[in-house]
């Protein structure tokens, strides 16, 4: 509950300390950078081998290239290619053999599920597919789609020439006095034309409308019900499948931003995406008007499955909040009145709020319990706290007082609380003493996704390193089955991956500690394993997370470079000593 910092680190049992600031692969790693004495390297990471300078990330003109170099076209290869001979990608089959990588070890995850690969001769697992759903050439006969809410290429089409019509939305808009400025991204987005009223009379045919009041909605108890918060790059769908088998109730895609949903963007549509297995399943829209909101909800609502919406009043990122969204939205009352009222108008799925406890970090400039009571007149059926402020970041703890006091105030809201939570006796600490019907799991459901089972269970799980690797394995093949089991999906796949390993090698096994259980914020001293996996686990090196990806996915393309996206686990400044980056983190 307090929001003081722990003063005591970590206690790890005396037998898998150590007493050298040495890492136990730094031997390797010290042979990789050119025989340079890695013991005097290893200081400045507590103990954690780092390199001594960051490599450069490739540039976006270098990844385009890299990825249009092969020239052969998937779709083609998938059985579906439109172009014919007039395609710009190559369909010659035995050129694109003679340059193909080996294939990986293992087995086609499509294949080990009974299912026809769509990805055909480029699959890097082609040798175990039946040759019965090849034609001759290792073309794919058959698809297959076990995921929901796609974009397809005829929507696309209309949302590009400005043909899609939002009819609920701006009826809302126009009765309210909101001025409707969003076209950026549209053609035609003048006066409409004889074609466009066409679209928008067989729009108004096939669409019943929604009822317009707030209340006439279904709602969802979120009471005692396990939430994985929507997290930025690593709250994917193969991340939430790894949770969903691990008891999490109630998952969220990704923070979406409403203008890009317009626009036809496929990279912001893939955000949506979800799995059957999902059965209560939100999406966070981000955005700074009404306009924009309504009209992206209206328009997910109608071509999605969706049971909630979230309306993302609490992002930080800078790029974010000087467009007005975010958390920029707790400083501007009206138009997150008109937000919500629009939206709740507009859309039959309820409406939930995330907020922060205020955007300035002065105890003072809090306004999540002015805001909190009001919320549910304008439509929103729950509310998401963050006991942090948009400037505080994650430099001191979650104030779980605050929480206490605006569920106080919430006017009979539903309340999800979130921050620091990272064990289920911190999950039942915070809903009986602030009153909250459930806490979001965010940073700790990175660093543990088992916390959903030890909250089922009511304990803490010493969970083995094999146990572990078989997470990954899991994560692996839903990421092939995701992104692709062709060379771009499996490097996707090997991205993503390295992303979560640098939020996973913060776990400190159960066994190893003396005091149970692991505080999220406090740095543990360099420390071994119980066997070799357990330590590889506990490196934040990135190139030992590499390694680790090819014992799962194959090694990886020749000049592999991979730098963290975000700061969990960064690189050391050299004037900070011993200080890690693992405590600063911004994810």
């Amino acid at each position: 509950m307090a929001a003081k910092a722990d003063v005591h680190a970590i206690r790890i049992k005396p037998e898998y300390v150590r007493d050298c600031q040495v890492h136990p692969n730094e031997e390797e790693h010290g042979k990789e950078r050119n025989g340079k004495d890695a013991a005097h390297n290893g200081g400045r990471g507590q103990g954690r081998c780092e390199p001594d300078d960051p490599p450069k990330k490739k540039s976006k003109r270098q990844q385009k290239a890299e990825r249009a170099a092969p020239g052969f076209c998937t779709l083609y290869a998938r059985g579906n290619c439109i172009h014919a001979e007039n395609c710009k990608f190559s369909h010659d089959v035995e050129q694109f053999r003679a340059f193909k990588p080996e294939d990986l070890p293992g087995t086609c995850p499509f294949v080990v599920d009974g299912k026809c690969c769509p990805y055909g001769i480029t699959c890097r697992f082609e040798g175990t597919h039946p040759k019965t759903t090849e034609n001759g050439d290792g073309i794919a006969l058959t698809g297959n789609e076990d995921e929901w809410n796609g974009l397809s290429k005829e929507l696309q089409r209309r949302l590009r020439k400005n043909e899609v019509q939002f009819p609920l939305a701006d009826a809302i808009l126009r009765e309210k006095g909101i001025r409707i400025s969003y076209t950026k991204g549209c053609k035609n987005a003048g006066a409409a034309t004889e074609k466009e009223n066409e679209v928008m009379k067989r729009e108004r045919d096939t669409y019943c409308p929604t009822p317009a009041h707030p209340r006439e909605k279904k709602l969802i108890d979120f009471t005692d019900k396990t939430y994985l918060a929507p997290l930025t790059t690593l709250g994917n769908l193969p991340f939430r499948r790894v949770c969903k088998g691990l008891g999490v109730d109630i998952t969220c895609c990704e923070m979406a931003m409403s203008v890009n949903i317009l626009q036809g963007q496929t990279s912001e549509w893939a955000l949506l995406r979800r799995h059957p297995s999902e059965d209560i399943f939100g999406v966070q829209v981000c955005g700074g008007f009404a306009d924009s909101i309504a009209r992206s909800c209206e328009l997910v609502e109608r071509e999605c499955q969706v049971d909630f919406f979230d309306i993302n009043c609490g992002c930080p990122i800078d790029l974010v909040c000087n467009k007005g969204a975010g958390a920029s939205l707790l400083k501007s009352g009206k138009r997150l009145e008109n937000i919500l009222r629009c939206t709740s108008s507009v859309v039959r799925a309820p409406l939930m709020v995330k907020f922060r406890t205020g955007y300035a970090d002065r105890e003072e400039e809090r306004v999540a319990h002015k805001l909190i009571p009001l919320t549910k007149d304008w439509g929103a059926s729950m509310v998401t706290l963050h006991g942090r402020t948009r400037c505080q970041r994650y430099s001191r703890l979650a104030d779980w007082e605050y929480i206490k006091t605006c569920v106080e105030q919430s006017n009979g809201q539903q309340v999800i609380g979130n921050g620091d939570c990272f064990t289920y006796t911190d999950y039942e600490r915070c809903k009986q003493e602030t009153g909250v019907n459930t806490v979001m799991v965010a940073r700790g459901a990175l660093i543990k996704p088992w916390i959903f089972t030890e909250i089922k269970e009511q304990r803490h799980w010493d969970i083995s390193a094999n146990e572990r690797m078989d997470l990954l394995r899991s994560y692996c093949k839903y990421g092939l089955e995701h992104w692709g089991s062709d060379s771009r999906g499996v490097e996707t796949t090997r991205r993503f991956l390295l992303e979560w390993l640098s939020f996973l090698c913060r776990y400190v096994p159960v066994g190893l500690l003396e005091r149970v259980p692991q505080k999220m914020h406090l740095k543990p001293p360099p420390y071994v394993g119980r066997n070799d996996l357990e330590t590889l686990f506990a490196s934040n090196n990135p190139s030992d997370w590499v390694k680790i990806s090819s014992m799962l996915l194959g090694p990886p393309p020749e000049n592999f470079i991979f730098v963290p996206k975000h700061k969990s686990v960064g690189w050391a400044t050299p004037s900070k000593g011993t200080g890690s980056a693992v405590d600063q983190v911004e994810g």
